[in-house]
């Protein structure tokens, strides 16, 4: 299977997600050496002017690490040069490790190749030869709250959507909000998850 070309810069945690990912898809992919990211100032500065080139797409695991690794990335780069891309929630350990993380999660690497793919299409990863067509209106908070999805009360809804839409459990409302809209329309998003009582349908 040839690989595809991915435009942007992928930035995942370590070495063996690096691994897993170039046998996948033809892109630059950077390490953040997990948690040295965050007192490295070279790569930060690196990450930067990389963003602004070329954007970039963020890979991180889908537990508790990842995500702080995820948030911290986002609120150091640019908002506007940055792609989220997620992997859902499995269980289970790398063939690498003698025991499963202290969650229990597969990380990036021990995703299958169709699952990073659709993760990074997702994300709104630009493909090299496919175009782009213009993006559509976006869902708001506004239609979350009208949903029961954020709110008081909103927890079991909300995840009741995550795991049908097979992302993180660690998802903030923000972060859903940005997933929604990478994939789903509005109407979209109704036709499929709501009856027309906005009663949900998963």
């Amino acid at each position: 299977m040839s690989k595809q070309r991915i435009q942007e810069v992928i930035v995942v945690e370590g070495r063996y997600d690096k691994n897993i990912l170039s046998q996948v898809v033809d892109a630059t992919i950077v390490e953040t050496g997990g948690f040295s990211v965050f007192n490295d100032r070279e790569k930060l500065a690196f990450l930067r002017t990389l963003a602004q080139k070329r954007g970039i797409i963020l890979l991180t695991d889908s537990d508790g690490a990842g995500f702080v690794i995820r948030n911290y990335l986002k609120g150091a780069l640019p908002r506007d040069r940055v792609k989220q891309a997620y992997i859902p929630d499995i269980p289970g350990k790398e063939r690498r490790k003698r025991k499963a993380g202290k969650e229990g999660k597969l990380g990036v690497e021990g995703m299958t190749p169709e699952i990073l793919l659709e993760a990074l299409r997702r994300s709104g990863a630009t493909f090299d030869g496919e175009t782009l067509s213009p993006p559509p209106a976006p869902i708001t908070k506004a239609d979350l709250l009208e949903r029961g999805l954020i709110g008081p009360g909103s927890v079991t809804r909300r995840q009741a959507l995550l795991r049908e839409l097979s992302l993180p459990a660690h998802l903030t409302p923000n972060a859903l909000l940005e997933a929604l809209n990478i994939l789903f329309t509005p109407d979209e998003f109704d036709t499929q998850f709501f009856s027309d009582n906005d009663q949900m349908k998963v």
